[in-house]
Order: structure tokens, then sequence, then C-alpha cells
């Protein structure tokens, strides 16, 4: 034991809530190192290249709100898109020396405590031990990507890609493209590569409810203008927010409205850049069912627009019967989308008609006995999404049980923070957390705030270790899982904000419906009544 490296943090995940928590760690004077599964900084974002990948929150909040490091970085749009933020991280790392203390390459594959040390034992892919007094998993929502077991997948020779693995280097031109799925990313890549390719078919289960993007060039001039009027304005309004963003959703009661007053309203949030017609609507949106007809058809009105008149073509993409309550699963953002389906290159095939088969070696036959011919076969497939990172690690706490099977029957966590027996562990912007109904940023950083003022608060008072309790546990899933029951989530069929994307997995709601607000509240509540919820070990004096 006496190689095995000490640090007082060992944070899993280098982007922005573990360069956040890194940062805030080093302002305590303590040690911390974060392991880093991949060779460069950003999180997703060192992954994330595939064609037309892009953000869709927009700027300044999709960055980290330190002056320090706003006040030298310029985005050249509203939206930036995966190579603006690779530069982005590099340049954060310039500033901020991260990568001194970053592993890279180091895939965490356990993580086990030690009762009587009170240290957890981490250990790497690469064969990297060590250990630490905290653990923080800043793992992300999307790390974790899922392919589905299609039959023959294994059989395909040409090029395939996932898209959250997308290769350095790469030429669709002119070639035959297939993609599986029309979440974000199957959006993104869709509307980007059918101009370039010979032929695109898209294989879509659930039509994607997209906004209009309304992407804008940025000028040094008005970032400048806006640093020094609005950034630290946009900055703190983002804690007082629905989704952490600088606008709120409309408070006021549908039935205090008139057809006319929110028609007027849909139109202006419709006219306006972003996901403002999403998170920035009517809050009963989520619980009111008839509100939400109401805007499922303003959005499919709109979109029928673009469609073009095939009338096929405009019932799979923008059904008069909606699939699901609109926002219950993610709204995408888009641009030039609709559009693409009525150029003659590309197919469009519903595989709730005709199902994928099998994956043949030059491309897919679908039940009506089509083969599709294929070079490129692109997986937009999607991810297990928030706990799928935390469970791919072998973390073990006090009982000595996994979370992984703890969680077999559905996830538990106080606080969408903690978990009851893993002492000293925290994520953020995971399970049972704001996270996909925030802004990553916003969320990240508040979660970062949170756990470094619980490490301060500790050491100040001389507290080994900290670990939520069963009892706090229960009643804060069972109060997440209560809000998801009064909302209009369970509509949705397959849905990420429930886990029903992944075959086997609990329907739950995973991550907190309330608003950021409410989930601020509830977490510097318990910090204020001394971290209500834990039990705290204190240190030895021998220690």
């Amino acid at each position: 034991m006496s190689d095995i490296q000490e640090y007082d943090l060992l944070i899993v995940g280098a982007g922005f809530a573990g360069i956040h928590q890194l940062l805030n760690t080093r302002k305590l004077g303590l040690t911390a190192k974060i392991l880093e599964e991949g060779d460069g900084l950003g999180g997703n974002w060192n992954w994330t290249r595939y064609p037309g990948a892009r953000t869709d929150s927009e700027v300044p909040v999709y960055q980290f709100s330190n002056p320090e490091l706003w006040k030298d970085w310029t985005f050249t749009e509203v939206f930036p898109d995966w190579k603006e933020y690779q530069a982005y991280f590099s340049y954060v790392d310039q500033k901020m020396d991260v990568s001194r203390d970053v592993f890279f390459n180091s895939r965490v594959v356990s993580a086990h405590w030690d009762n009587s040390a009170e240290r957890w034992t981490v250990s790497t892919a690469n064969g990297l031990i060590m250990r630490s007094q905290f653990f923080i998993l800043c793992t992300g929502k999307t790390s974790a990507f899922h392919t589905p077991d299609f039959k023959g997948l294994d059989t395909f020779k040409g090029e395939m890609y996932h898209t959250s693995r997308w290769p350095a280097e790469y030429d669709l031109k002119g070639k035959k493209v297939g993609v599986i799925g029309t979440g974000a990313s199957g959006v993104q890549v869709i509307q980007t590569v059918a101009p370039i390719v010979s032929h695109l078919t898209v294989f879509q289960r659930t039509p994607n409810y997209a906004l209009p993007m309304r992407q804008q060039p940025l000028s040094v001039e008005e970032v400048e203008k806006a640093k020094k009027d609005l950034y630290p304005v946009i900055f703190s309004r983002r804690m007082q927010t629905f989704s952490g963003c600088y606008y709120d959703v409309i408070h006021k009661p549908i039935a205090d409205t008139t057809p006319e007053e929110r028609a007027l309203a849909l139109e202006d949030l419709w006219a306006s850049k972003g996901l403002r017609f999403w998170l920035g609507t009517y809050a009963e949106l989520w619980s009111n069912q008839e509100f939400n007809d109401e805007v499922y058809t303003f959005w499919r009105k709109k979109v029928l627009e673009r469609i073009g008149p095939d009338p096929v073509l405009q019932e799979k993409l923008a059904p008069l019967k909606p699939p699901h309550p609109f926002g219950v699963r993610r709204a995408s953002l888009e641009q030039g989308y609709f559009e693409v389906f009525s150029c003659p290159n590309v197919t469009l095939v519903d595989v709730n008609e005709a199902a994928i088969e099998e994956i043949l070696p030059n491309g897919i036959r679908t039940s009506d006995g089509v083969e599709h011919a294929l070079d490129v076969l692109v997986l937009a497939t999607g991810f297990d999404m928030l706990s799928g990172p935390i469970i791919a690690i072998d973390i073990r706490g006090q009982d000595g049980v996994s979370i992984k099977e703890k969680w077999t029957d559905g996830i538990q966590s106080y606080l969408g923070l903690a978990s009851a027996t893993y002492p000293n562990m925290f994520w953020i912007y995971g399970p049972q957390s704001p996270s996909s109904l925030s802004i990553g940023p916003t969320a990240s950083e508040f979660g970062s705030h949170w756990i470094t003022e619980c490490i301060k608060y500790m050491k100040q008072n001389h507290f080994s270790s900290i670990v939520a309790t069963e009892d706090a546990q229960r009643a804060y899933s069972e109060h997440v899982d209560k809000l998801g029951a009064a909302g209009l989530w369970l509509g949705a069929k397959t849905s990420p904000y429930m886990g029903t994307n992944i075959p086997g997995k609990k329907a739950q709601m995973m991550q907190f419906p309330g608003g950021f607000p409410a989930y601020v509240k509830l977490c510097n509540d318990s910090a204020a009544k001394g971290y209500n919820g834990f039990k705290f070990n204190k240190q030895s004096s021998s220690a």
C-alpha cells in the first residue's frame, strides 16, 4: 500500500463538472486528481466530433462563469460547434493549468471504500491504483453510449460509427449512408450530410419535436459589450430560473390566460432562438395535458409548412396524433432538418412499420423485406443516461455491495448528489439531479460549489466522513418519483428521462423535474441545517 498515491480527492471525468470541482478543490488547498478516460479535456466535447455537432445551449451560459475564463475568450457563434469547444477547453487548460492534475487515458474500473481507513481505493484500466478521502463522480449524462443488440451488427463490412465515438478522419461524400436514430445527434448528422452523400436512409422510431436553432454569428464588439454590461447579471440569474438559463418559464397559470394571449406568447417563443419554446414557455407544459396538446398543435402547424406536400411524409415527421406529450423528451435544435426529407436522395424508414430485422454485410434488411444498401452506418442510438456511467464502475461502499446491484430495482439517492452506504462519494449532474432539464455548466457549478462547501465544513469540524442516511435517501427519491408522476413524463413510451430507452432498465424519473430553484433550495436547506439527512464520523485523534 505504501506505493499507492494518496490524494484528498479523486475526480472521475474532465468535462465541465470535473474541471470546476478540481479548481474549487485547489482553492481549499487540498490535493486532487482527475481520472479521465479520454486523451483530452472537455468530457463529451473531447469525443463529440460527428458532422454538424454543436451545442444546443447558447452562449454565454454554456461556458464557465469564472470571470478569469470568460473575459479573454470570445465565441464566434451563439451555438458553437465541437471544434470551437475543443479550442475553448484548450484555452481553459492554458489559463488554469488543468492538465497537470489529470491522468488521461485512465478509465476508472473500480472504487472500493475501506471502512477502517475511511478511504477510497480507486483503480483504472491502465493499472493506476490510488487512494483518496473523497471520490467525486463527474461522469456526465451521456458518456455511456448505447448500441442496440441488432442482429448481424458485427457482420457489417462498411464504415460504422456511433455518434459519440466519431473518428478524427472520415469522408462521406458520395457514399450511401444510413442513420439509425433521430435524437439530437441524429438530427445534426442528418441535416449536415444529406447534401453531400449519394443517398441517405434515415431509420426513425420516434419523430423529433425539433425546434429551429436560429443560429447567429457573434462579433467581438457585441460580445465585449455583453461582457461589460450583462455577463455578471446573466451568470447570477441562472440560479433563479427553471432550467438554469437566463430566461425562465412563464409562471402564470394557464387558467388565468386567454387563447389569444397564449397564441401570441407561443409566436414570440417560436421566433426566439434556442430552447425557449420548450424551456421558456408556460410552466404547465409538463403537467397540463390540454395546454400540452395546444403547444403540440402549434408546433405541428409550423413544421408542416416546411416538410413539403407529401401527406405520408408529413404524418411520419409530424403526426396528427402526438406520439408523446410535447417536452417530455429533450427538444432538439435544427437547421434545415425538416426540408431534408423532401430531397430526392433521402429515404425515411419508419421502424414501427418496417422494423430493422438484420444488419447485413452491405446494408440493412427491414421486416418488409426491403434491403437498404449502405456504405456507412451511423448509430445515433443514444445513451444509458445518468446512471450508466456510474454503474459501469465497480463501486462498493460500507457494506461491500456494488452500486450497480443496489440500483437494479431503481435508482435511489439523496439530493441527487449522494447515496446511502457510500461515504464521501458525491456525483455532479447525475441521477436525480436537474441534469437534462437544466443547462449543464449551471448545474455542474452549483453541484461543485455545494460539495466544496460541504468538504470545507467537514475540515473545519474535524469530520472524517459523511454519508447519506437511508431515511433521507428514501424520502428524497420518493419526492422525485412523486414529482415525475404528477407530470406528463410517463406519456413517452421510450424516454431517456425515464430510463425506458434502455432495455431492462426500471422506468422511473431519472432527474429532478421540479425546476432548478426548487432543487437548489432543497440542497441549501440541508446544508444550512448542518447537512441534514447525512451522518458524519468524527476524525480520530490519531488521524
